[in-house]
């Protein structure tokens, strides 16, 4: 994974500075077996602090007994420096990137000016040459921001694979919900009008074979579109027709007994509005032939401003309507995709109204 390899390229560069501070530390020998042995001790336990809260800062974690551990590593950054030739200049770069990455960066960036100023008081007092005592001052903020970097560098890689997963479940639960809903908005006419033809044509067998023979045909066409609009689903293709589908929809009515009138405003859609209505007409359809004894339906669209008003209304209402189901839910949601609104309630007289609003 992107963010293991980082936080491991992250972690040897740390550790890699750490090593080079160290090195510095063996210059306290030249002053005696005794300070080279503390200086030794001393960058140990800095070395060693400093690591377990970096390890914690690169995975986006406190460190166990936080701040004890951050204490600690100041408490033996500084002890040595209560004995001649003090080292803090050697171990302060690597509490500065502690203190960046631990505390708010207005804290954090204060102590860090703090150690520059002590750096560069001490070294002045003792006599340290200017261009030396500039190396250590200096060293304190660079080593702290870049250790800062890193840690900040290797969390947001983390933070974008896991933004990255979690996009990825997110289109495919999206594309889930797109076939479920295709599949129920278009699928649902097409078995609903199959179901009908086979009922009608088996009941036209005896007394009347021709008919009965042409319902079968158009059965047969029924089931190819089904079939088509399977594939149509299954590649992502949903174009539809607003002309086309109330064309459809007005001969599955006729055919199935259901007087129509249809009257549609002649205007031209976006593709996304003209997708949303087509559906909504095909709902409304399935609808109106599984949930009623309707003997009339109409079709109307009309222009108010700048948005296209769809009604689909029919007469023979079984009984009161309950929840919108998935496919009112699916119309409501291509409406909003739209720019508009879906509505569905019952009307007066045992009728109907199904309506949408879409951007014109």
């Amino acid at each position: 994974m992107v963010s293991s390899s980082a936080r491991r390229l992250a972690t040897g560069l740390i550790t890699a500075v750490s090593a080079a501070y160290s090195l510095l530390a063996l210059t306290y020998f030249l002053y005696g077996p005794g300070y080279g042995a503390v200086a030794a001790v001393a960058t140990l336990a800095v070395i060693s602090t400093h690591y377990l809260n970096m390890r914690a800062g690169l995975r986006g974690e406190r460190p166990p007994a936080y701040p004890l551990t951050m204490v600690l590593q100041a408490f033996v950054t500084y002890l040595p420096d209560l004995l001649p030739g003090g080292m803090s200049g050697v171990t302060a770069p690597m509490l500065a990137g502690t203190l960046l990455v631990f505390l708010p960066l207005r804290w954090g960036g204060a102590l860090v000016v703090l150690m520059m100023l002590y750096e560069g008081t001490v070294l002045w007092w003792v006599g340290v040459p200017t261009i030396v005592t500039l190396f250590y001052v200096t060293t304190v903020p660079a080593t702290g921001a870049m250790t800062y970097a890193l840690v900040r560098f290797t969390r947001m890689a983390a933070d974008l694979e896991e933004a990255r997963a979690e996009l990825a479940d997110a289109a495919v639960l999206k594309e889930r919900l797109r076939i479920s809903r295709d599949l129920h908005d278009g699928l649902g006419r097409s078995l609903t009008a199959i179901a009908l033809k086979g009922d009608l044509a088996s009941r036209l067998m005896e007394h009347d074979p021709a008919a009965a023979r042409t319902e079968v045909g158009e059965l047969v066409q029924v089931a190819r579109e089904a079939a088509q609009d399977v594939r149509h689903v299954a590649r992502g293709y949903r174009a539809l027709s607003l002309a086309d589908e109330v064309n459809r929809a007005v001969a599955l009515l006729e055919s199935s007994g259901v007087g129509v009138q249809a009257h549609l405003a002649d205007v031209t859609l976006p593709g996304r509005s003209e997708e949303a209505l087509a559906w909504a007409v095909r709902e409304a359809v399935t609808n109106v032939l599984r949930h009623s004894r309707a003997t009339t339906c109409t079709i109307t669209t009309s222009v108010n401003g700048g948005a296209l008003r769809l009604e689909v209304a029919n007469d023979g209402v079984l009984a009161e309507p309950g929840p919108c189901g998935g496919g009112l839910t699916g119309l409501a949601e291509r409406a909003a995709q739209a720019g508009g609104s879906c509505t569905a309630a019952r009307t007066g007289a045992g009728g109907f109204l199904l309506a949408m609003e879409v951007a014109a």
